[in-house]
Parts: C-alpha cells; structure tokens; sequence
C-alpha cells in the first residue's frame, strides 16, 4: 500500500493540489501498479476534501474504489460522514497501540478508548466502509505492554475489521527487532491480515519491510522517494526491488514505472532527489571510475541484477578525471563516433582537464569536445599564459591578458563595451609586441548541449575575416565549463592560426 499522498504529504513544506493528487493517483494505480493506495486524512482543509472527491469519482468510474484508503480517526459519526461525502469506500482507523500514548495523548483509559475504536469502526460498518486499523505507535506499544495490544487486537475480532497496520511510528526498530515482534503478532493471531508501516529514521525502513514480510507480514507501506513524517517512510523502488530479489516473493507493482512515477512526484513535492538514491536515482546506473567500463566491456563483470534494463533506465559512462580509455570507448559506442587512438588520446587528455576543473562530461557533451580537440592547430605557436575579465553592474568592462609567443610575453588590459570586448582589446594590444595582426571578429556564436542544464559545457564558435586582401573567413572552437573560457580557448585558437600564417609568410619572403 503507498501512502505518498497521505503520509508523505506530511513531509515539511509539501503540499499538493488536488489535481496532483489525482494524477499521481492514477498513476500509481493504472502504471505502477500498486495495490492500493492511501490519499488523505479526514477533517483536515477544504483542499484535502476536494482532492479525496476528484480521485473518489475517478476510482469509482475505474472500479478501482476499494483501492483507496483514507485516514480516520475515533471520533463517532465524524470520519466517517467525511469519508461518505467524498464518496470514499474503505476507512483506515487510526487507533492508539501503545498505553503511553493512549493515557498521555488522549487522556483516557485502555477501556476508554477500545469502547471509541468499537463506536466508530460500527459506525464505518453501517456506512457500508471497509475499515482497516492503524495501531499508532505499536512498536513501543508491543514492547512497553503486550497486554494492551492483545486487549486491543480481541476487540478488534469482533469488529469485521479487515486489516490491522502495525507501524513503526518512530522509526525505532532494528529488522531483529521486527522480526521478533512481527513474529509474535502473526503466531498470536494467524487470521489477522498484518502490514508493517515502516519509518526511516535510523535509515533501516527497506530491511525492516524485508524483516516484516519474512516475519509473516502480508503487506508492506511504501512512499514515493520515502517522502513522510520526518524521514520518512520506506522507499517506493527499493522495497519492491529489495522483496523481488532478496525475498522469495514478487508484487505486481511494474518496476520499469518506478523513475517515471519518482520524476513526478519530485516535480509536485518540490523536494529533490538524491542523485545517488537507490533505483531512481540520476546517478546510480552511471559507471565513472574507467576500471568499471573496462569490466563491463569485457563481460559485464560490474553488473548485477540491478539492470538498468529492469527499470527502463540506461547505463551510463561518466567521464571526468577518473576516466579511461573504456569509458571512453563505451561512450563513442553509444554515439556511433569512431575515432583513431591518437584522436580518442586528445579527447580523453581534455576529458581529463575539464575533469580537474570539476567538470563531469556527460555523453551530450562528446561531440563538441571532439569538435573542440581535433579543431585545435598542430602547434602550439602562441598561449594565453593567462586572462582575467571583470563585469559588475555600473562598471565599464575590463580585461587582463598575458601573451607568450617566440620566447617573449606581452601583458596588456583594456575596458570595452563587454567583457569580451574588453578581452579582445587587450588582446590587440598584446599583439603589438609580436608585430601580429588581430582579425575581424565576424560572427560569434555560443550553445549548450540538449538539457537546459546550468553547469553544461558551453561551445564557443567564432568566425574570424583574417586581415589583409585575399584573406579567407576561418572559424575556431572552443568549449569548457565557463562561457568566458570557452570563448578564450576559441580565441587562442584563431592566434595561433594568425601567427602559423605569418610565419609562413614571412619564411617565404
């Protein structure tokens, strides 16, 4: 059962309309496939109620109803006039499982409150509500006084009630600890449809939802990306993932909807996911250190039966300083580029440098490092030892260069009307020393691969109109991590073509 819309909508600062509420619904049902679902909690706004009666009048036209679960609480007539008006069908009933919390919360007797458990779970059942019970913080509660929740559970028996949730509502119990209590209540009542809530405070829900179900559990309560009451409760992908493999059981829940379904509700919870979440996350089906690819080239020898396949998702090379040849080699693959080694040694040497600067290139990325690197002059004439451009608001532009060309250096600094302007006047100036001349800039252009991300290398081309008559038009490349780099690297470029032609020039005088 996935309570995403219930209990991880409890997580802080989340909140969602009840459009998303309906459309996650839907997909959680008809897509990924989960038993049923638990969408709200009665008697909370205006909103809730609007959202519970859109997914009612939908689940009902699907003859999906008895899949939707709402929250209740032992207040008589009151939950379960919420639940009829929205035209809901099961009530989830939430009861006190610990003594503590029934004296110290609700100020009442063990009697007290068994005799409201009875009022309204009757109550529910002259509605026509299914009712199934929470047993609010029964991993104390059987632990604490054993007594209390077998006074509770046989009172529950004569109450049609159709399952009892046991929750971990701390997130306090190490999977011994389940197994050894769930055990107890399966042994105790065998009839009883048991489900462990679990949640992650201690970062054990998965194996403590794998502890309960080997325990004799029947179900299991999931959230999307373990959105929940503090840290939340067990993760959607890796339990289903976890009981497929680790356990001798399956669900019918398609893992192959499981990003999909994680993408969407980052998207509407506002609350992002870690790029290294297991399953789902953006990370975990990408290769980076070059041994990694070098197996997988040679017999998949880092697989596992965590596929990517599985779950609809690709593996991944990513290449940066870590990288080798294989990782390189994977992704040129992939792309259908097939390069000489001389050239993949070039581009690899370049991956590596933007890998220093903190760069991960991505495959998007590869075509222009390509462009980029087999681009580049033959020789190395003249450098940009160094350049600094400064921008601020209210600020006239400026530019620092240092030049290096036939063993000496030029320095020089200039303002323009941008920073590249600015840049490209220092240049000009430096160039005096060496008795060069600065081409005209004709067209300048700037792009990012496909995905909008901030952090994605930039391609600088620049179209250059060389001076003197007969001269052709040329262009440069150039591409790195900063926009401003990018341009530099390009603009290094067209020097060392500028001071290659002189040189030639003046050798045939």
């Amino acid at each position: 059962m996935d309570t995403t819309l219930r209990d991880g909508e409890q997580t802080p600062d989340v909140s969602y309309t009840p459009a998303e509420k309906l459309q996650l619904a839907r997909m959680l049902l008809e897509e990924v496939k989960v038993d049923r679902i638990e969408i709200a909690s009665t008697r909370v706004s205006a909103g809730e109620r609007e959202a519970a009666r859109k997914i009612a009048v939908w689940a009902r036209r699907e003859g999906c109803l008895p899949r939707v679960e709402i929250l209740g609480y032992c207040d008589g007539e009151a939950s379960v006039a919420w639940i009829k008006a929205v035209g809901g069908a099961v009530m989830n009933l939430l009861v006190k499982g610990s003594e503590r919390h029934c004296r110290g919360q609700l100020g009442l007797t063990p009697e007290a409150l068994r005799e409201r458990v009875t009022e309204t779970a009757r109550a529910a059942r002259r509605k026509k509500l299914l009712v199934n019970v929470y047993l609010e913080d029964w991993s104390n509660g059987v632990r604490e006084s054993f007594e209390y929740v077998s006074a509770m559970m046989r009172t529950l028996a004569q109450l049609e009630i159709e399952r009892v949730y046991l929750p971990d509502t701390l997130g306090i119990l190490a999977p011994n600890d389940v197994t050894r209590w769930m055990s107890l209540m399966v042994e105790s009542w065998p009839d009883v449809d048991f489900e462990f809530h679990a949640h992650n405070d201690y970062g054990l829900a998965t194996a403590n939802c794998l502890a309960a179900v080997e325990a004799g559990a029947r179900g299991v309560h999931t959230s999307v990306n373990g959105l929940g009451e503090r840290a939340g409760n067990g993760r959607l992908a890796e339990v289903v993932a976890a009981i497929h493999d680790k356990t001798g059981m399956r669900t019918q829940v398609d893992e192959s909807r499981l990003a999909p379904v994680s993408r969407l509700v980052e998207t509407f919870s506002g609350k992002d996911l870690a790029a290294n979440a297991p399953i789902v996350g953006r990370d975990v089906f990408t290769q980076t250190a070059g041994i990694h690819a070098d197996g997988d080239a040679k017999g998949d020898l880092y697989a596992t039966e965590l596929s990517p396949d599985r779950f609809a998702r690709e593996r991944r090379y990513a290449l940066g300083k870590l990288s080798g040849k294989a990782s390189l080699d994977q992704n040129l693959r992939s792309l259908g580029i097939s390069l000489t080694d001389a050239d993949r040694d070039l581009v690899l040497r370049r991956i590596v440098e933007l890998g220093d600067k903190k760069h991960t290139v991505v495959p998007e990325d590869l075509p222009m490092i390509i462009a980029d690197v087999l681009k580049r002059p033959g020789e190395q004439l003249l450098r940009i030892e160094s350049w600094r451009v400064n921008v601020a608001k209210g600020e006239l532009p400026h530019a620092e260069v240092t030049l290096t060309h036939a063993g000496r250096t030029a320095k020089a600094e200039a303002s323009g009307d941008g920073g590249y302007d600015a840049l490209m006047r220092a240049v000009g100036k430096a160039l005096r020393t060496f008795d060069l001349d600065l081409p005209r800039l004709e067209d300048f252009r700037v792009r990012i691969p496909p995905g909008g991300r901030t952090g994605a290398l930039v391609e600088t081309l620049i179209a250059w109109k060389a001076a003197g008559a007969g001269e052709s038009t040329f262009s440069t490349l150039g591409v790195d991590s900063d926009q401003m780099g990018a341009a530099v690297i390009a603009t290094e470029k067209m020097l060392n073509v500028v001071a290659a032609r002189t040189q030639r020039r003046r050798s045939s005088k």
